[in-house]
């Protein structure tokens, strides 16, 4: 029997590890191609900043992701507010016929677009009071991802670096932190540059990543989602495989003892 790894995500499982996002790219066939290369399943698309069936006379995003195929993940990119974020999940619902798996973002500030932690928890309350399954963008706070999860979120989202930065993952103690202490999916989102930082989150023991702008603003979107989805799969592994541990001095590969020559 083949060696069973899935992503558990609100009690369905997924092969893929990698979500992405579907802004920035050039167009609906760029973002087509390169979400395709990517092996994702689960694709995150801003309400706010894209058609899905708001406006009937505008390309529908869901022509390039169809939901036959892929899971959409509806988020709240933009929101400043609680109230904001909770009507922009009940549209969701709307528009996709009772889809219940949203992303939550409640930004705190456009200059750093971190996360507004208390009006994001107000939101969770809600949303999961309403029947939503959340899964929550947040900072890197162990206490806070305690908290979603303890609202009845089915993923927490900590930041490994400011949202589009690229700067990779600059919080591995608070991520294992973490990952140690929930149960529920812990997912990276935002500040991931190149397939590397995808394999480290991975290695960390984080269940998957989140990414947009890494692979959209890249010179070759199509050929990045496809290095990010070979990051994601060699850090997955490599967490399973278990490394060896770090030393201050040298270990040779090769024993002396026994050999011919001693």
């Amino acid at each position: 029997m083949a060696d069973r790894d899935p992503l558990v995500i609100a009690g369905r499982e997924y092969h893929s590890r990698l979500l992405v996002g579907t802004g920035k790219y050039r167009d609906m066939e760029q973002a087509r191609t390169a979400i395709e290369a990517s092996g994702a399943e689960i694709v995150t698309i801003a309400l706010r900043r894209s058609n899905i069936g708001q406006d009937p006379d505008a390309p529908n995003l869901l022509d390039a992701v169809p939901p036959d195929r892929y899971t959409i993940l509806p988020n709240t990119a933009g929101c400043y507010t609680a109230k904001d974020a909770v009507r922009t999940c009940r549209l969701a619902r709307e528009l996709l016929d009772g889809h219940n798996l949203v992303k939550l973002e409640v930004i705190g500030d456009e200059h750093t677009l971190y996360p507004d932690v208390r009006g994001t928890l107000e939101a969770a309350e809600q949303l999961v009071a309403e029947g939503f399954e959340v899964m929550a963008y947040t900072s890197d706070d162990p206490i806070i991802a305690l908290r979603l999860q303890e609202i009845g979120c089915v993923a927490v989202m900590p930041l490994a670096a400011p949202i589009g930065s690229g700067l990779g993952i600059q919080n591995r103690y608070n991520l294992l932190e973490i990952v140690d202490r929930l149960d529920v999916p812990v997912v990276v989102d935002a500040g991931v540059g190149t397939a590397s930082d995808v394999a480290v989150a991975m290695e960390l023991g984080c269940d998957a990543v989140l990414l947009n702008t890494a692979i959209a603003g890249a010179q070759d979107p199509v050929l990045m989602a496809s290095a990010m989805r070979k990051g994601a799969e060699a850090g997955r592994e490599a967490y399973r495989a278990g490394r060896i541990p770090r030393k201050r001095y040298a270990s040779a590969s090769s024993p002396i003892e026994g050999t011919f020559f001693e």
